[in-house]
C-alpha cells in the first residue's frame, strides 16, 4: 500500500481526510499529532481513538513543547516580537514545529506522501507546503479539503454514510491552545468592528485583587518567579495559570495574510505579553540604544518570516544568533502588578543596570563631566544643523 502521513488533529476536516484517504485512495493512512502546547493526555488519547477507528494503520503524538520553545518561542522573547505592535504569533509560530516534526516522522517510517487538512484560504496550507517541499521535495503533498474545495456540510454527509456520527456542530468560536498562547475565531472576526465578547475567551475573570509577581531572567531566559526557579517552559505555562485568572492578554490581531488579504484574530495570552513586556523593559536597562534600534528591526523581520512560513531560510540563523549574542547581560528582576484585566510593570532590579548612579542622575546632578564639557559638547552636536541653516536660510 501507499504509505502517507497525516497530519491529525481529532477536527472534521483531518477526520474527513483519515476516512477518505484511506477509504477511497487507498492509502495506508499514518496519522500524526503534534503537541505544542494545549493538549491534555485524555485529549491525545481521544485523539488517538478516533483516528484508529477513522482507518489509520497507527496514530504517533509527538511531545513537541520543549522543541518548539528551543526553536521558535526563545527567539520571540529575544526579539520582543509582537506582530503589528499586537499578536505574539501565538498559533502561527506553532504550525513551523508542528510541520517540521511531521516532515521528520514521515521520513522515518518510509512515506511516500504527506497530508493535511487545510483549505485554500488560510495560512496553514502555505505554511505547511513550505516547510514540507523544502524538507522532503520528494514527498508528494496531498490535501483533498483544499483542492476538492469541500463544504464543511459535504464532509460531515460522507462522514455520515460511512458510519461516522461523531457531533460535528460547529462551535460558536474557534479554539486553538497552545505554549504560546490561544487564538479566538468567529462570526466577529471576520468583521472589521465587531469585538468579541467576553464570554468568547476560554479563560475568565476569577481574580480581583491585585498581586505582585516577581520574574527572574538570566541571559533572556525566564527562569524564576517570585524566587521559584523552574525551566523556561514550566514558568510559561505557571505565569500563564497566574495571569489568566486576571482576564489579562486579551486582543484582537489585524494583519495581512500570506496569501495577500487582510485577517482579523482573537487571542488571549497573557504570559506571552507579560513576559514580551517584562523582558523588553529589562533590555531597556541593560542594553545600548543601538543595541535596542537593531533588535527592534531584525526582531520585526524575525516574526515577519516566521508568520510567513520562511523559518528554514538560513537568514533565520543569522537572526537567532545576534539574538542570542545582545542577551548576555539581559539578567534581573523584573517587577510586575497583575491586576483585572490588565498588568504593570513596576521596575527591574540587575546587576547590568546602565542606569548607574557613580556618572550621574539624569535631570539632576552630572558627576562625570563639567559645566564646559556639556557645552563644548552641544556645540559640536549642533554643527549638521547649523551648516544646513547657513546654507539654505536665503532658500526659506
Amino acid at each position: 500500500m501507499k504509505k502517507l502521513v497525516l497530519a491529525y488533529s481529532g477536527g472534521l476536516d483531518t477526520s474527513y481526510c483519515a476516512k477518505y484517504l484511506s477509504k477511497e485512495k487507498g492509502f495506508e493512512v499514518h496519522a500524526v499529532s503534534v503537541n505544542t502546547g494545549g493538549f491534555s493526555l485524555e485529549e491525545i488519547k481521544n485523539i488517538e481513538e478516533k483516528a484508529l477507528e477513522l482507518g489509520a494503520t497507527s496514530y504517533t503524538s509527538i511531545d513537541a513543547v520543549q522543541t518548539f520553545y528551543e526553536k521558535v518561542v526563545k527567539y520571540l522573547i529575544f526579539g520582543n516580537v509582537l506582530k503589528n505592535n499586537t499578536y505574539p504569533l501565538s498559533v502561527s509560530a506553532e504550525r513551523i514545529v508542528q510541520a517540521i516534526e511531521i516532515v521528520k516522522h514521515a521520513k522515518k517510517i518510509g512515506a511516500q506522501y504527506i497530508a493535511h487538512g487545510s483549505t485554500g484560504a488560510g495560512n496553514d496550507q502555505v505554511r505547511f507546503d513550505m516547510i514540507f517541499q523544502i524538507m522532503a521535495p520528494n514527498i508528494k503533498i496531498i490535501t483533498p479539503i483544499r483542492d476538492n474545495k469541500l463544504a464543511r456540510e459535504t464532509e460531515i454527509e460522507y462522514l455520515k454514510q460511512n458510519g461516522v456520527d461523531y457531533p460535528w456542530e460547529k462551535a460558536k468560536y474557534s479554539i486553538n491552545k497552545g505554549l504560546w498562547g490561544t487564538s479566538v475565531g468567529g462570526d466577529e472576526t471576520l468583521t472589521s468592528n465587531k469585538p468579541l465578547p467576553d464570554s468568547a475567551y476560554p479563560s475568565q475573570l476569577q481574580e480581583k485583587k491585585p498581586t505582585d509577581v516577581k520574574l527572574t531572567f538570566k541571559k533572556g531566559e525566564l527562569v524564576a518567579i517570585d524566587g521559584q526557579q523552574d525551566t523556561s517552559v514550566n514558568n510559561i505555562i505557571k505565569l500563564e495559570g497566574m495571569a489568566s485568572k486576571y482576564a489579562i492578554g486579551r486582543d484582537i490581531h489585524v494583519g495581512d495574510t500570506i496569501i495577500g488579504i487582510k485577517g482579523r484574530v482573537g487571542f488571549e495570552a497573557p504570559a506571552s505579553l507579560i513576559i514580551i513586556k517584562a523582558h523588553h523593559l529589562l533590555e531597556k536597562h541593560t542594553l545600548s540604544k543601538w543595541q535596542q534600534f537593531q533588535k527592534e528591526q531584525l526582531g520585526n523581520f524575525y516574526g515577519m518570516l516566521l508568520h510567513e512560513g520562511n523559518y528554514l531560510d538560513e537568514v533565520m540563523r543569522n537572526i537567532e544568533a545576534f539574538l542570542i549574542d545582545t542577551q548576555k547581560n539581559v539578567s534581573g528582576d523584573v517587577f510586575v502588578s497583575l491586576y483585572p484585566f490588565q498588568f504593570r510593570l513596576n521596575g527591574i532590579s540587575s546587576e547590568h543596570d546602565l542606569m548607574n548612579a557613580s556618572f550621574g542622575s539624569y535631570g539632576e546632578m552630572n558627576k562625570g563631566w563639567t559645566a564646559d564639557d556639556a557645552k563644548g559638547f552641544i556645540k559640536i552636536l549642533s554643527n549638521p544643523g547649523k551648516i544646513a541653516n547657513h546654507v539654505n536660510e536665503d532658500y526659506d
